[in-house]
């Protein structure tokens, strides 16, 4: 009897996916554990394997389209079998699952409903008021500011003379006379001044979760800025002596994860999260580290970076970081973040902020070295020094919370050898 093969959900936040490549065809014979597809998340490109056997009969998302989680992605049986009964109900779409989850409707009947429900009222207004206020629903003055149209040039064909939604949609703006000053039309976001040349491109799985979950982050936690200057002339030296006689090059990121560990054990107010009716605590010291990939940013995770060493940390980033760039991070590898560091520092860049990465309370921007005159018992001299800013949830971590583990960080970064206590 044929099976429905539905569309999986890969990742915890992963609401569509898309078929990247079909390692299968119609009329192939699949086993259970075959190769089906390959199927890209809001996070990783990944394997996805059969679970039931027979003749694939049938694929419901061709490759490059997308489909929701546990729509049909395809259907195994018998060759030959009658699979009509099983696409006869609510049938997938490539189509991205926004732009079907509401219908629209048509313009006409949308302005009757908004018609009879406002033009009277307006129309009485306006009389009352011995104005000669344009009549227009809001729905049509919310499109003719969208699409930076002079509401009093369109001409209405609604009751009354009301401009409606299919006036606008249909409006055409007349050619501005020869002598006329010319004028600059900003528009709206997402249009186009006329003339002008641009692609569009197709938004990924990933870079649809980017932007839903840093919206979500931003708009949502009350954040606050702490940004700190590091010397870090023992770091540097530190860093040629330990490179001097070990098989595995220490980056000075390496030192900023531990640094942040250990300063994270003795302050865990920074290593928690907001969850609601509480705050959670967390006991691991889980350390995210966000990587650049072209599509957005992933952040693989080093966990218990409390408890390892330099050179551990140093290969599990190195690891990460290049899977990260594949698109092959597993999703034990990407979740369970208490805290995150983005670092900048390589690409020259000397200060920012950071969105967090939710649901930690804190995230760690992490500027480029830069010499700098310092004062050192109570001369100037040259000295080399590292910006930092630490993003902080004020649901969760106070000012001075936040600056104490800074001072901390500091301290450790500043004297190397305490990353050893």
């Amino acid at each position: 009897m044929a099976e429905v093969v539905n569309m999986p959900r890969l990742s915890d936040t992963m609401e569509e996916g898309t078929v990247a490549k079909w390692h299968k065809s119609i009329g192939d014979k699949v086993e259970e554990g075959d190769l089906l597809a390959e199927i890209e998340t809001d996070k990783a490109t990944m394997e996805f394997e059969a679970f039931q056997e027979g003749v694939l009969l049938h694929i419901g998302v061709e490759e490059g389209n997308t489909a929701p989680v546990d729509s049909i992605l395809a259907i195994l049986g018998e060759e030959g079998e009658d699979i009509s009964g099983l696409l006869s109900g609510d049938a997938p779409s490539a189509e991205p699952a926004e732009e079907k989850e509401a219908p629209k409707q048509e313009p006409e009947t949308e302005a009757k409903e908004e018609s009879s429900t406002q033009a009277d009222t307006e129309s009485k207004e306006a009389q009352s008021n011995g104005d000669s206020r344009l009549k227009a629903s809001p729905l049509a003055k919310k499109l003719a500011e969208d699409k930076g149209i002079d509401i009093s040039q369109v001409k209405g064909s609604g009751e009354g003379g009301r401009i409606v939604k299919r006036d606008i949609d249909n409006f055409q703006a007349p050619s501005a006379p020869a002598a006329s000053s010319p004028q600059v039309n900003m528009g709206s976001a997402g249009a186009a001044p006329s003339g002008m040349s641009y692609d569009e491109l197709p938004v990924s799985q990933m870079r649809k979760t980017i932007a839903r979950r840093l919206s979500e982050s931003k708009f949502s936690a009350p954040h606050f800025y702490l940004t700190l200057d590091i010397n870090m002339d023992e770091a540097i030296d530190a860093r040629k002596r330990i490179n001097a006689v070990a098989e595995t090059k220490i980056s000075f990121n390496d030192f900023v994860i531990k640094a942040a560990a250990v300063a994270l054990k003795q302050h865990p107010v920074i290593n928690s999260s907001w969850d609601g009716d509480v705050i959670r605590r967390n006991h691991d010291i889980n350390i995210g580290m966000a990587v650049a990939v072209d599509e957005g940013l992933l952040v693989p995770v080093i966990r218990h970076a409390d408890q390892k060493g330099l050179a551990t940390i140093n290969k599990e980033a190195k690891e990460f970081a290049g899977k990260a760039r594949d698109k092959k991070l597993q999703p034990q590898e990407w979740e369970g973040n208490t805290f995150t560091i983005s670092n900048l520092g390589m690409f020259g860049i000397e200060e920012f902020t950071a969105i967090i990465n939710s649901p930690d309370a804190c995230i760690l921007a992490v500027g480029g070295i830069k010499q700098v005159p310092v004062v050192k018992d109570g001369a100037v001299e040259p000295g080399n020094v590292m910006k930092v800013t630490l993003s902080c949830d004020h649901r969760v971590v106070d000012g001075a919370s936040g600056a104490a583990f800074l001072q901390t960080f500091k301290g450790i970064l500043e004297s190397p050898l305490n990353m050893l206590l």
